[in-house]
């Protein structure tokens, strides 16, 4: 494996910004890219900023500072150029194919015979992006949770191209990135599909969730009395939720998963009338609920009965059962541990290896009466095998 000393960032929103100041805290020497020299002036000064917060709180490496650290950060506007000494490009820009198609082409016709290309897209096939550049087995994906200081999960994707150097070298560069937060945990994603480990295992709650919400309006149930089922154990419940996120981002990537997994994951009609009217939560002040105010607090008092909890760990439970039986994963402790590293919240398997024969009734029923077919119970939460799939 090839040392890397070099680490290119390219784009600097949040996610890059973020992933440009662990990379300095680490050691590497960081080159910040962005076509708008604005953008990366402000980045600069924003990374600049959190290193000066954890040196005011002893948290730097011993005799670092704020002002050391940054002396090893560079800023460019031209990748072509600014690829040429680098031993690894991450990427963090807009989430559009034939944009990242194109950074990684450019890597690989100005970089170095052994640059690595890892795509930090939190949906994208790794394989279509690397596919055209002329060095696909030097591609991979990186994918960071936000905020990535303290989001401790990374996630490490091969692609059908990834060459098992390029793969060991980007796990490498990821167990070296601290977390303010714990220890960091990255997940090696073993082939490239759709979700990758911790988005996959919870996209098809999505289904479940669109199916409710369409009843709910049809039956003039308000969103509220079904955020009342969860009983408040969730940080927040599932419609504020959705408003905080952004409804229009849940929308594009229901889509994305209705093409590449199964139609069953089609946006609703509420969810996609909503997304057409502009009406799509915390950022337009209008959503499920009214943000104009600031962060609804729903009347916890009355519930609906709609909302089954359980039958939520059902699903995640055979998507998880689904990533095994894909070879994404060879078991399902690193599903359980990427979930609880990248969403803070249990994931499926601790309690489905005690339940999964109640689970797997619960799916049944629920396919029958909502004809949703992708939410049937695959073959390894059927008969229960996964259990002994732990590692």
């Amino acid at each position: 494996m090839v040392e890397i000393k070099n680490l290119l960032v390219l784009g600097t929103g949040l996610m890059g910004n973020g992933i440009g100041q662990v990379a300095l805290m680490a050691g590497y020497n960081v080159t910040l890219v962005d076509i708008v020299e604005e953008a990366l002036n402000k980045a600069a000064a924003d990374i600049e900023g959190g290193l000066k917060k954890l040196e005011a709180k002893g948290k730097l490496g011993e005799g670092e500072t704020a002002a050391s650290v940054m002396t090893k950060c560079a800023k460019s506007t031209d990748l072509a150029s600014a690829v040429k000494n680098a031993d690894i490009v991450i990427e963090a820009v807009i989430e559009k194919l034939s944009v990242k198609k194109d950074v990684c082409k450019t890597t690989m016709n100005n970089g170095p015979a052994h640059v690595i290309f890892a795509s930090n897209t939190s949906t994208m096939s790794i394989t279509e992006i690397g596919k055209d550049c002329g060095a696909p087995e030097r591609v991979c994906g990186m994918h960071f949770f936000n905020p990535v200081p303290l989001m401790s999960c990374i996630e490490v994707i091969k692609s059908a191209d990834t060459s098992d150097d390029t793969f060991n070298t980007a796990m490498d560069v990821a167990k070296k990135l601290p977390c303010l937060r714990g220890k960091r945990y990255i997940a090696p994603v073993l082939k490239d599909r759709p979700g990758f480990i911790v988005n996959r295992v919870n996209a098809p709650v999505g289904i479940y969730r669109s199916y409710i919400t369409d009843y709910a309006y049809e039956n003039g149930i308000p969103w509220e009395q079904i955020d009342a089922d969860t009983g408040g154990i969730m940080p927040m419940p599932p419609y504020v939720l959705a408003d905080y996120v952004g409804l229009d981002t849940s929308y594009h990537a229901a889509n994305y998963y209705a093409e590449t997994l199964h139609p069953d994951f089609t946006p609703g009609k509420v969810t996609t009338r909503m997304v057409k009217e502009g009406k799509l939560g915390r950022k337009t002040g209008q959503g499920y609920y009214d943000w104009s105010k600031g962060r609804p607090e729903p009347d916890m008092s009355k519930k609906a009965g709609l909302l089954d909890l359980e039958l939520i760990m059902a699903i995640r439970l055979n998507e998880g059962c689904r990533l095994i039986e894909e070879g994404v994963v060879t078991g399902w402790k690193v599903i359980d541990d990427a979930n609880m590293a990248g969403m803070n919240t249990p994931g499926p398997f601790g309690a489905g290896k005690n339940n999964w024969e109640k689970y797997t009734k619960k799916l049944e029923e629920f396919v029958e009466k909502s004809g949703r077919e992708y939410l049937k119970p695959c073959e390894l939460m059927r008969t229960g095998k996964f259990v002994n799939m732990k590692k």
